[in-house]
Parts: C-alpha cells; sequence; structure tokens
C-alpha cells in the first residue's frame, strides 16, 4: 500500500511539474527574433543533459544560430545551424538519458539525435504537442529509445506557436520543413529563477 502511495506520489510531481524539482531547476532564456522563451531545466532528472546544453549555451554556441525546422503539429527545432546553414562545430555526443520519466509533452524541451540514442550533442526542440511516441518505454521485446526531456517552456509558449506557425520550403541543406521567414536564437542565457505570480 505505502508503495502505491510513494508511487502515485511521484507520479502527481511529474505531471504537475513537481515542487521537487523546482528547487533543483535551473533556468535559461531562449532569446530569438519572435520573441523570449523562457525553459526550467532538470538537473536532478537530467544531469547530463542539462550541463550540456548550460555549456553549449554559456561558450556562445547558440548565439546567431536559426531554428531550422519547424513541423507543424509536432516540433520546433534548432540549436545546430547558422543563417546561412553552415553547421556549428559540437563536443562530443552525450549519453543518452530518456528514461527519466520526463515526456515529450506539449513544451518540453528534448534533446535531438539520430538513430543511435547515445548521439546528442546541441541541437535541441520544443514539443508542439504531446507527443507520446518519442518516449522511452519498456516492451517485452526490451527497451524502445525515446528523445531525452530535459526541461520545458515555463514563459513564451505563445513565441513557439508563433514560430510554428511559419510557412516551410526547402533550405540550405534541408529538402523541406525550413521556415521561410528566418528565426535566429540570437542567444540562449542561463537565468535566476523567474518571480513567481
Amino acid at each position: 500500500m505505502m508503495r502505491m502511495v510513494i508511487g502515485a506520489l511521484a507520479a502527481l510531481a511529474l505531471s504537475t511539474g513537481s515542487a521537487l524539482a523546482e528547487e533543483t531547476a535551473k533556468y535559461a532564456k531562449i532569446v530569438t527574433s519572435k520573441g523570449d522563451i523562457t525553459v526550467a531545466l532538470y538537473p536532478d532528472k537530467a544531469p547530463v543533459t542539462v550541463a550540456n546544453f548550460l555549456q553549449y549555451a554559456t561558450k556562445g554556441h547558440y548565439d546567431k544560430t536559426i531554428v531550422h525546422r519547424v513541423v507543424p503539429g509536432f516540433v520546433i527545432q534548432g540549436g545546430g545551424y547558422t543563417r546561412t546553414f553552415v553547421e556549428r562545430p559540437t563536443r562530443d555526443a552525450i549519453a543518452y538519458e530518456g528514461e527519466n520519466g520526463l515526456t515529450n509533452k506539449r513544451g518540453a524541451l528534448a534533446m535531438a539525435r539520430t538513430s543511435d540514442p547515445n548521439s546528442a550533442s546541441s541541437q535541441w526542440f520544443i514539443n508542439l504537442v504531446d507527443n507520446d511516441r518519442l518516449n522511452h518505454r519498456v516492451t517485452d521485446l526490451g527497451p524502445v529509445y525515446g528523445y531525452a526531456v530535459f526541461g520545458e517552456v515555463i514563459e513564451g509558449l505563445e513565441v513557439v506557436d508563433a514560430i510554428a506557425a511559419i510557412p516551410t520550403s526547402a533550405g540550405g541543406p534541408f529538402p523541406s520543413e525550413v521556415p521561410t521567414e528566418t528565426v535566429t536564437v540570437e542567444r540562449v542565457d542561463e537565468i535566476p529563477a523567474p518571480a513567481k505570480p
């Protein structure tokens, strides 16, 4: 009975953003040409991924990059390319942390990667809807690797939606899904915890 209660409380904490997560959260502001997006980052759930994202941010890797991929009803993606589609050099890929209990719900911030679960480097995406198929899960055949969520949008979801509403076409090396209006990520700054309303 006690185990069921503890499990229920843990599930409730994850679904509501969690008071415990708020105590350990870090925060960052993604400054874009369409407006600011403030995200809470959860090092208690994804320590390697949060540290990696913040290192790229503080080293200026994200400065003057673009949101290079928009898929309405799915995700917006950035963190890798300049406005002339030069791919920024990255550090070594990081370990997969997709089994941390955080889900690819609307507004969740997660790492892009190749088919190798341990291949995430600098690129991130924001979920436009609840993308359950991107979540880590375990089946009778073994684990199905998802995409590691490490934070969520807490302010500026309307900016995310505005970016998602931009028409797309081919651009640079991509045959489709590139916004026809360039959306520049001016920089990503780590910030103090926003004041509660």
